[in-house]
């Protein structure tokens, strides 16, 4: 244990050391720009250019981004549900080092803690103008707010967009009701996933709501113009971005209102995203587009329980799982639950039309962007993530040696990191739990040993390993010492923040607590 102790400050410093040669290395040049892209419950099937056999044209901005970039076919979002994987992202961290295991609520007086430093601000400090639009899902109250979290401008949701009513509601399964009607009014979810209706959705713009109900149906125009304009602003003021924008389209899919053909709603919804993906690119291609880094993925696999609504997991069935009932996408360790389409673009620095089938997470993109920018993170925590420059610049394919999947809200204690990945092996040491089209929930079972699966031969995760074979033991071996070498790690960590996960009525946003839902607008 004290040897995989030593191998985890050794690879820590490694990092360190790293980024202070990039930091040589691009010490005196231009600073890159940065746009982050995060969809919403978005499956790895849902990108056309990752099934091209199916001759589909759902998204042809992104698939021109993908001609153009590089495809990541092995890369995961850090968590299988919203808040963690957004944390994740934003911190480098796992969830038991930053604290956010699951979900933060309407009505949560807390978010991702504040001990944690956060990607923007680093980058603002180093003279970044950061910004973020969209789902932010950590903390809406007080410091907890994207402004205090390092972004100079925000326009957005706190959360989900199924997490308040509107006038007009999202596509949804069971289906929303609209502010004010007749239905029953509860402050929680149902068991079967409905709707947040006691308060309207709210749109914030920095720390201001300004429209509550909002209204789902020109939210996309409304995040196309503050993009555009934040990336045209930028470049007339010389100055570098970080724009982070966080879709949640797919989430409740916002298709037009009264679409007509029900089968093709979530395609609509994917169309509309990837026309909100292609003005982005457009508008940063005719400002700097030789210097601006855009990097597409998921926040976590298809909430398979929305039937129709849900997206398109690809090949990665969770076979073995949906064979005994139950789910394999979003909230579970499946790779349908994580795997998710992502595609890196940079003219001229990564090269056009590639694939990289490295191991990599969400949690490199933290590393990666401060490397690529000049900028050495805190040295008084650990990080999970891994810079990944030279698979995205030099074609190299080295990514995690081992990669851990944190339970996420189906199987086992949430985030638990009760799934490992190393290599082209994943083991299992709890399944079952998440809730499937139709309402089926697979049983909760204890793997020991754990179940292996060999992903090149079997994908769709359908036949485990047989224990009394070799290959089996030497994978079980390794997988169970380095998952003894991290738990102990975290243990050890002084870093480990805790999230303060209390509710409290008065602490879901309103802008007018007179009117019903705390509608500040009238609606058109």
């Amino acid at each position: 244990m004290a040897a995989g102790f030593t191998l985890f400050l050794l690879s820590g410093m490694l990092m360190c050391g790293q980024l202070l040669h990039k930091v040589s290395q691009h010490g005196a040049s231009k600073k890159p720009n940065f746009i982050i892209i995060l969809a919403d419950d978005i499956g790895w099937g849902d990108l056309d250019a990752n099934q091209s056999d199916e001759k589909r044209n759902n998204t042809p901005h992104l698939n021109q981004m993908a001609e153009q970039g590089q495809r990541l076919t092995d890369f995961h979002s850090p968590a299988s549900t919203c808040s963690p994987s957004r944390a994740a992202i934003l911190t480098g961290r796992y969830g038991l080092r930053n604290g956010v295991t699951h979900n933060f609520a309407v009505e949560s007086v807390a978010g991702l803690p504040l001990s944690e430093v956060t990607l923007p601000q680093l980058l603002q400090k180093e003279g970044y103008y950061t910004a973020m639009i969209g789902k932010w899902h950590l903390g809406h109250n007080g410091p907890y707010a994207p402004t205090n979290r390092g972004f100079e401008y925000y326009l957005g949701i706190p959360y989900s967009n199924d997490m308040g009513c509107t006038d007009i509601p999202g596509y949804n399964l069971p289906q929303c009701p609209p502010c004010g009607s007749a239905a029953p009014h509860t402050e929680k979810r149902s068991a079967h996933g409905g709707c947040y209706s006691r308060v309207g959705l709210p749109l914030i713009e920095n720390s201001s709501i300004v429209q509550q109900p909002l209204d789902l149906w020109t939210l996309t125009e409304q995040y196309k113009s503050a993009a555009t304009r934040i990336i045209r602003s930028a470049r007339e003021r010389g100055q570098p971005y970080l724009l982070y924008i966080a879709l949640a389209h797919m989430h409740v899919p916002l298709a037009p209102p009264l679409h007509s053909d029900v089968g093709r709603v979530y395609a609509a919804s994917l169309q509309e995203m990837d026309g909100l993906v292609g003005e982005v690119k457009s508008a940063s291609d005719d400002t700097d587009k030789d210097n601006t880094l855009i990097w597409f993925t998921g926040d976590n696999g298809p909430w398979e329980q929305k039937c129709q609504y849900a997206g398109c997991v690809g090949p990665f069935m969770g076979k073995w799982q949906t064979s005994r009932g139950g789910g394999s996408a979003k909230r579970t360790t499946w790779e349908g639950g994580h795997r998710v389409p992502t595609v890196a673009y940079w003219p001229g620095r990564i090269p056009a039309n590639t694939t990289s089938s490295a191991l990599l997470s969400g949690m490199d993109i933290f590393p990666t962007l401060l490397s690529l920018a000049g900028v050495t993170p805190p040295s008084d925590r650990r990080y999970d993530g891994i810079d990944a420059t030279d698979i995205l610049l030099h074609r190299e394919q080295t990514g995690h040696e081992f990669l851990f999947h944190p339970n996420s809200g189906a199987a086992g204690e949430i985030g638990d990191l009760q799934t490992v990945r190393s290599g082209k092996h994943k083991a299992f040491y709890i399944t079952g739990a998440a809730e499937a089209c139709g309402g089926a929930t697979g049983r909760e079972q204890l793997h020991d040993p754990p179940l292996i699966f060999d992903l090149e031969r079997d994908e769709s995760e359908e036949t485990p390993l047989r224990t009394e074979t070799l290959e089996y033991q030497a994978v079980a071996e390794r997988i169970a010492r380095r998952r003894e070498d991290l738990l102990w790690d975290i243990a050890d960590d002084k870093s480990v923040s805790t999230a303060d996960y209390s509710t409290d009525a008065a602490a879901a946003p309103c802008c007018d607590p007179e009117h019903a839902v705390c509608r500040c607008h009238t609606p058109s």
